[in-house]
This record gives C-alpha cells, structure tokens and sequence, in this order.
C-alpha cells in the first residue's frame, strides 16, 4: 500500500459506530482513502450507510456478512464496528484469511479474557498485518494533552489518578444487544475499558488488582425483550491498584445527563497535578512547590480534526493515525495495540467479579 494510491477500506457493521466511521473516513478522503464496502445483516443499517455513501459519491459494495466481504479481495483496511460479542470471531477470521487486512476494532477488543488471549496469539501469525484497538479516549484533545504533561515529567512519578465519568443512559442499538452482559461483557468492559486503558497509560505499570462496587440502581429497570430484565449495571466505583504502588479510580455514573462535563480526569504525581475535562476541553496543571497561583490552564485545540463526530474528534485522529502506521509499511506500530486492548478488557472484568463476589479481584486471577 503506497502512498500513491487510495488505501480501501470496508466497514464490518454500520450502526450507529459504523456510520461514525464512514464519516470520519469521508473527512480524510484527501488523504487518499476511501470507503469501498459494507457488511451488515441489518437491511435498515445497510440502507443508513448507503444514504451517507451516496451522499459522498462514494459507491459501496454491500454484503450481508463479513466473510462475504473478506473474501471479495476489494479491502485493504477493515473496520469491526459490530457488538461486542462478534469481535472474536470477525477477527479469527480476518487473521485466518489468505489475503492481508489491516484492521481498526471498535472497543472493547472482546468481551472475555480468553478471547482477546486467542485473537493476540493468533495474530502472532501474521507480522503483515496491524491491528489498532479503537481505544479513542486517547486522542481527544485535552486528554492529549494531559497524557503529554504527564510524560514530560511536570507531575513527577504518577501516585493517583481519578477519572470520573458522568453521563446518560446507554443509547439504544440494533436489536438492544447492549442491554445483557453476555453480549457486552458488562458495563465496566463495555464503557469503561476506555478509562482502564488510560489508568494504565497515566500510571505506567500494569494492573494487579482491583476492587469495585457497583449496581443497577435507576436504568433500563423498567425494560424488558424477550421476558428479559436488563442486566448492565449504571454506576460503580472501581479501585485499581498498579505494581508501581501507584492507584486508580473511576467514578461511573450512567443517570447523571446534569452535567456540565462529562468526563473530568485528575492525575497527581508526587511533584505535581494535572487535570482534564471533556467536553469543555480545559486542561489545567501545576506543582506543589508553585502552589494555586501557579496553576496553568489550556483550552486543548488540535488544528488537525476536521470533524468532531461523537468523540469530540478523537476518532478522526485514531484514523488518521492508523492510516500513517498502514503507510509506514510496518515500519510504525500501531499506538493502541492488542496487548493494551487485553490489559483494558482484563480490569473490567475483574471489576465485574468484584462487584459480583463482594471482594477484591487479582488480574492474575482473570488471566488464568
């Protein structure tokens, strides 16, 4: 895949996140990419994709599955944006195939441990490949930029990190498949991967154990499909301690639409503090020695975004990032790898047996 020519992409389920990706991929056609096909079995998602297309002047091959697309040889690249509980067949399938995809994973990587412990020794197979875990949270601007504070040692070594989340309710999906845990892996793998991925980045070490607590205390009680009650819970507090000594928490509640942020994240080292919040995009940062007064404050722009989407421009820059590393020739790896899609589904599962057994959970427990 030179730089000379269009680098083809397909999408793998084009709901609501799928068409995301169709719109972000649109926003980057200048850097020479377009998007060539679809899979879905969901006719309603498949006529939404090809509206979008057809107002792109981007003409689509459809099919109704994933293997159907795989084996029409038109992709290059390979979008998974289907439920959760799909990502580790779609992506045995994609590794096992003759033909070279590089592929971009919506998170969670999968649903279980053992999944994504199967999709990483699998992949071991095929160095001509990349595979990039769409933890975005990573790329939003003043996420950025805090990640950027931290590595430059302003904060010194990194003791706590708190990341609250406060948001709505889950929204609905095709077939309200996110509604069950066993097809989500659980609110805490499903949503907050995102935030465990992000502990660990702040925190420079791995996991090793954790302690939650957790419960369905005012959404989705009142639903029901098929005679089935809802599951997945709507607000926890999760504790995450890391071999460094350093420590995590998370702050989740899924009822709390009465906020001015919705994602506010502190990092504090022993030298330093830094903050971030979304969607206001200020990033503020200062030392113990410099006190309040020496605080410093950055309203986090990147000139770079051309569309803002869902994510506050993180998923045009995920893109735009794993198109450079697909350009490299392998000589660039992915900035989000498998390993790290591991690492955040594995704290959220933990997270889950925690609230579920009452007790503090090992990693090495979930990994076994």
């Amino acid at each position: 895949m030179g730089d000379s020519r269009v680098v083809k992409y397909g999408i793998i389920g084009v709901g609501m996140m799928g068409r995301e990706h169709l719109i972000n991929l649109y926003h980057l056609k200048s850097e020479g990419v377009a998007v060539v096909a679809i899979a879905d079995p969901h006719l309603p998602s498949q006529q939404a994709a090809l509206h979008l297309a057809h107002s792109y002047n981007w003409p689509l091959q459809v099919f109704s599955g994933h293997k159907e697309l795989l084996n029409s040889g038109v992709c290059d690249v390979l979008v998974i944006s289907t439920p959760n509980m799909t990502h580790c067949e779609i992506l045995m399938d994609i590794i096992s195939h003759p033909k070279t995809h590089h592929v971009l994973v919506e998170k969670p990587l999968c649903t279980t441990v053992a999944d994504c412990i199967k999709v990483i020794d699998a992949a071991k197979s095929r160095q001509d490949m990349l595979v990039q875990v769409g933890l975005e949270y990573r790329y939003m601007p003043p996420v950025a930029k805090l990640i950027d504070v931290v590595k430059d040692g302003i904060l010194g070594q990194v003791k706590m990190v708190s990341i609250r989340e406060h948001r709505f309710p889950f929204l609905v999906k095709v077939d309200n498949w996110n509604r069950f845990n066993c097809n989500t892996g659980g609110t805490l793998v499903e949503k907050c991967c995102h935030f465990f991925d992000l502990m660990t980045l702040f925190a420079g070490s791995n996991p090793v154990r954790v302690m939650a607590s957790g419960a369905i205390d005012v959404n989705h009680k009142d639903e029901t499909y098929d005679g089935k009650v809802p599951d997945i819970i709507d607000n926890a507090y999760v504790i995450v301690e890391f071999e460094n000594g350093s420590r995590g928490m998370l702050d989740l509640c899924m009822f709390a639409e009465g906020s001015k942020n919705e994602q506010e994240i502190s990092v504090v080292g022993d030298i330093g503090k830094g903050e971030a919040f979304v969607p206001e995009n200020v990033v503020h940062w200062g030392t113990r020695v410099e006190g309040r007064d020496g605080v410093k404050t950055l309203k986090a722009e990147d000139d770079r975004i051309k569309y803002n989407g869902l994510h506050h421009g993180s998923s045009y820059l995920e893109h735009l990032q794993f198109l450079s590393a697909i350009r490299a020739k392998g000589t660039q790896a992915p900035i989000v790898d498998l390993h790290a899609g591991l690492v955040s589904v594995a704290i959220g599962v933990a997270a889950q047996l925690s609230i579920e057994k009452g007790r503090f959970v090992s990693i090495e427990e979930v990994m076994e």
